[in-house]
């Protein structure tokens, strides 16, 4: 009893600092990617911190498959590094005895895992789909930027506006560069302003410019001045595009059964076995080099779960081509446990390779 709860004792709070570190350092990491999508204009600056929400929550199963996984590593490796090992050793408490008090305080994390990556990850992703194709699909004059050259939703027009005026929905040095078909036309005013009109839509009217036309397979060009020249802005297609299978929920992955949809939801199970198998690697890897520096046990764990994941993700990928069968990815994760369990036994029946050697000549010569 006091084994199991000095075990749980410590997991818990290395796996709660562990847990507030890493959301730090992905969260600073995170913020920094989404404002530099805000600036290049993907995401709207307005709801950086809704899309950074979505982002965390969404890869909150990783991260807590990761601090599950560096909070069991670091806890053997402190009870490696203070001869506590040796007292447990002692009273008849081997290797494989930790597994049971670290996969009994694992279980609440691996329910909450398995959750998070089956409803709140396609959740999180089809939410900050949504604000990136709201944004990518809004209006062209909600797209002009003072200072900057912007494009329109259909690419067939550029807009510029030089400076804006203090009264919302003016603007002066306006440029308009428009294309349809072999036609080209330039349009440059002094003012223009926004109105709505009755018959629908919005249009911006320009004052004091000129308008330059010129086809490419015609040898004249066309210029005009103007007081005043309308031109409709068009109307924003709102309908979103096909879903990823990121985005999709898994009761509707499981029931539209494709290679990418079922590689994704084999990707979304796997976490799951990932984060059992990982407790299982570090009883295997629970070692201490006084030589090593009380840091290299946890870069070890670190290379294990990149590495680890690498496979994870190349498995999917290759599974989402058609080109594997997205059940391997399974096989994957029965292989790695085996493996897992193999090595943690022989680590705590304390067996090596020169160990089975002695054992099986003196097994060979009993038997002769």
């Amino acid at each position: 009893m006091l084994f199991q709860t000095s075990i749980k004792r410590e997991l818990s709070r290395s796996f709660g600092a562990t847990v507030v570190i890493l959301i730090t350092i992905v969260i600073t990491i995170m913020l920094i990617r989404t404002l530099g999508q805000a600036s290049k204009g993907s995401v709207n600056p307005a709801e950086v911190s809704l899309v950074l929400a979505y982002t965390v929550m969404g890869n909150l199963s990783i991260l807590l498959a990761l601090s599950l996984f560096i909070a069991c590593v670091g806890t053997l490796s402190r009870i490696y590094r203070d001869s506590e090992m040796v007292i447990w050793l002692s009273c008849g408490q081997g290797i494989g005895s930790f597994f049971k008090p670290m996969f009994s305080f694992a279980v609440p994390t691996l329910v909450l895992i398995a959750g998070l990556s089956l409803f709140v990850w396609p959740w999180s992703n089809q939410k900050i789909q949504e604000l990136v194709d709201r944004f990518e699909k809004r209006g062209d004059l909600e797209r002009v930027t003072p200072g900057q050259f912007q494009e329109s939703a259909n690419g067939q027009r550029v807009f510029f506006i030089d400076k804006a005026s203090t009264v919302k929905g003016q603007g002066n040095n306006v440029f308009i560069a428009t294309r349809e078909g072999d036609k080209q036309t330039m349009t440059s005013a002094a003012h223009g302003h926004i109105e709505n009109k009755t018959s629908g839509g919005k249009f911006l009217i320009l004052n004091d410019g000129q308008q330059l036309v010129y086809g490419k397979n015609e040898a004249t060009i066309k210029l005009s001045e103007f007081q005043e020249y309308g031109a409709q802005i068009g109307k924003t297609d709102l309908t979103l595009g096909t879903p990823l299978p990121r985005t999709q929920d898994s009761l509707v992955l499981l029931l539209n059964p494709n290679a990418q949809n079922t590689a994704e939801l084999a990707w979304r199970v796997g976490l799951v076995f990932t984060s059992l198998n990982l407790i299982v690697i570090s009883l295997a890897l629970a070692s201490v080099n006084p030589r090593g520096g009380r840091s290299a046990p946890l870069m070890l764990a670190l290379f294990t779960f990149i590495a680890y994941f690498n496979l994870l993700n190349i498995g999917k990928n290759y599974s989402e081509s058609g080109k594997g069968s997205p059940y391997s990815m399974l096989l994957f994760h029965f292989g790695v446990l085996l493996l897992a369990t193999v090595w943690l036994i022989c680590k705590h029946n304390n067996w090596n390779i020169f160990n089975i050697k002695a054992h099986l000549n003196g097994f060979s010569k009993k038997i002769n």
